[in-house]
């Protein structure tokens, strides 16, 4: 691993990922524009956590064509953004992720995926060591179960800990008792 990138936390964002679930599992809609991620919220939560600098790469799919405005808006946060295309029975978005989690493994710096998809958990575990800190950060109830059996990976909540929405989303979560407010279930 070269020391290129130490001093650096790559955030590598599975768009879809968060956006479907967002969508069918805790709105069962298609969210709001006042109800999406704000993604520059991501990136200050990454550098103030681990006191670095972070460097999101935001992953889209852009088979049907590029969400320009999106985009702009990414680049705009100094995201990297990573759009692609592939045939129609291609997780593209996937594939870029896991080549990308295995290029890390020869550079250096902190990572923090943004997914809940278990498609990662062998490329995100092959992060893990001494030299550097690897992250998941997704709704918790959500994350692949699998991630809980990786030893040495920090979870973070999207909304609870990086607190990327405006507004509390209706989620049912499991409150630890230290955490309790009775106050939100009585008003």
């Amino acid at each position: 691993m070269t020391g290129d990138d130490d001093g650096v936390t790559w955030v590598l964002v599975d768009g879809e990922n968060i956006d479907a679930t967002l969508g069918s599992s805790i709105l069962g809609r298609r969210p709001q524009p006042e109800e999406r991620p704000r993604w520059d919220r991501l990136i200050a939560f990454a550098a103030r956590r681990w006191q670095q600098h972070a460097q999101g790469l935001f992953f889209l799919n852009a088979s049907s064509g590029i969400p320009m405005s999106f985009v702009q808006a990414l680049k705009a946060m100094d995201y990297r953004v990573v759009p692609l295309s592939g045939a129609p029975d291609e997780k593209v978005v996937d594939i870029a992720i896991q080549r990308t989690l295995a290029a890390l493994r020869e550079r250096g710096g902190d990572v923090i995926l943004v997914s809940h998809d278990g498609d990662f958990l062998d490329d995100l575990g092959a992060l893990v060591g001494a030299d550097r800190r690897v992250g998941l950060l997704a709704f918790n109830e959500f994350r692949n179960v699998g991630y809980a059996a990786l030893p040495g990976i920090e979870k973070f909540d999207l909304e609870f800990d990086a607190g990327v929405f405006d507004a509390p989303l209706p989620r049912v979560r499991v409150i630890p008792i230290d955490e309790y407010d009775p106050s939100s279930f009585l008003g």
